[in-house]
């Protein structure tokens, strides 16, 4: 992790880091990455409940599963992300993807936070949808594929896996 990225957690005292994705691979990279921000205070935004025991007693927050097959679900999971980003206030927010994901950093970077966005690992030929959307409102924007790196962005800087 290079000094900037490092700086977007670090400086200063604890922050409230909002960690953000959606089940599946993405919620694995992203609990990967848990030592990151152990020294902070976390709390955890995903679609399914059943995942609240994995990072408890962490404030949790459960939203819509959504995509861009279900635009209707796409408008309640975005309402329900702009609450939780309202109410929790993080000082950070960090995502592997995918739509809960683009969405916390969506809001996070409207209400001053720092954003990470971490393309999941599954994405080798080229960024999720929401990866490429999450570029505009990301502080750090990564790829973790090297081929998909370039001098506009995303950086690579490893991978998660």
């Amino acid at each position: 992790m290079k000094h900037q990225e490092h700086d977007v957690l670090i400086r200063g005292s604890k922050r409230k880091v909002l960690a953000a994705s959606s089940t599946g691979g993405h919620w694995v990279e992203l609990l990967r990455l848990q030592p990151s921000w152990q020294e902070h205070n976390a709390a955890y935004l995903t679609c399914d409940p059943a995942l609240q025991k994995q990072v408890s007693p962490s404030p949790f927050f459960v939203v819509t599963d959504a995509n861009m097959k279900s635009k209707i679900a796409l408008i309640k999971l975005c309402i329900q992300v702009f609450r939780v980003i309202y109410a929790y206030r993080p000082d950070v927010v960090i995502s592997t993807g995918a739509a809960p994901g683009f969405f916390a950093v969506f809001w996070g970077k409207i209400f001053g936070a720092k954003t990470v966005w971490i393309d999941s690992v599954a994405n080798i030929d080229q960024l999720s949808l929401s990866g490429r959307k999450a570029k505009f409102f990301s502080d750090v924007w990564l790829s973790q594929w090297p081929d998909l790196a370039g001098d506009e962005g995303p950086q690579f800087r490893g991978r998660v896996f």
